[in-house]
């Protein structure tokens, strides 16, 4: 599932530096030695997938500042949901969508129907499953984490039903539902954009009242819930670092998931 601001952002400055797999995914480490990774982050990324440099260089970071593998998946397989030549300048928080807006959005997200459709959820999930199993079994990490951007927010929250995954960081979602929230059985970290076409207010609130009903009780997990001003979706992934509010939010949503896998990957 898409919107609007899903086609918008900024390219993030710099180049990556991992390479691609075996296994069509790109792969960066924080190790500069010969001992193998105990630990590994699954970066999961929005709509643009790999072709957008942006989640190669987050995973590159995020291995250098954890000091462990991080793999970002191509789970849409070579087709990505959006073209990269979409790639727009964002709009902070409280700006709306205009008519012709929506009418852009539009006429970008209906060439892009077939690729939704064959990267679907349940075709996503399976793609992650056997990605997991395969990278398990040349590396047999301890724990595996994933953060997820938009598109990959929604993946995260569904993987954080499974036992692939230990601890999950989710980053302004997509589309979801109260169950598949509910079904979340892993410590899991939330980071919420001020305006959010998909996750708004009130299903942030109830969201967070999920966890909080889990208080000593046998099913609570650790969870936290940050909400940066002045952002809107897409504002992890895709900042427009012209604009400072955004710009600092970035960066404290980074730091945000360094230290939840700092605090919930540890060996």
């Amino acid at each position: 599932m898409a919107c609007p601001d899903c086609t918008t952002g900024s390219i993030l400055p710099g180049e990556p530096t991992g390479t691609l797999s075996t296994q069509g995914a790109y792969f960066t480490s924080g190790l500069t030695g010969e001992m193998p990774s105990k630990r590994a982050v699954l970066l999961l990324t929005d709509g643009f997938g790999l072709p957008l440099k942006n989640s190669k260089i987050l995973a590159d970071n995020l291995a250098t500042c954890l000091g462990c593998d991080v793999w970002v998946p191509d789970y849409f397989e070579g087709k990505p949901l959006i073209a990269l030549h979409h790639l727009l300048i964002p709009d902070r928080a409280g700006v709306k969508m205009g008519v012709l807006d929506w009418l852009k959005f539009v006429l970008i997200a209906v060439p892009r129907v077939p690729a939704f459709i064959s990267s679907r959820p349940s075709v996503v999930d399976a793609r992650l499953a056997k990605f997991v199993a395969a990278i398990q079994a040349e590396k047999k990490y301890e724990k595996i984490g994933a953060v997820g951007y938009c598109y990959g927010g929604s993946t995260a929250i569904r993987l954080g039903a499974t036992d692939l995954v230990r601890s999950i960081v989710i980053c302004h979602p997509g589309g979801f539902t109260i169950p598949e929230a509910q079904a979340i059985k892993v410590p899991a970290a939330w980071v919420c954009a001020e305006d959010d076409l998909f996750f708004s207010k009130d299903l942030r609130l109830k969201t967070e009242a999920i966890f909080g009903q889990r208080k000593g009780k046998d099913n609570f997990i650790e969870y936290e819930f940050k909400d940066y001003k002045g952002t809107a979706h897409g504002f992890a992934a895709r900042p427009n670092l012209a604009l400072p509010e955004v710009k600092e939010a970035h960066e404290k949503a980074f730091e945000q998931t360094v230290e939840w896998f700092q605090k919930t990957l540890t060996i």
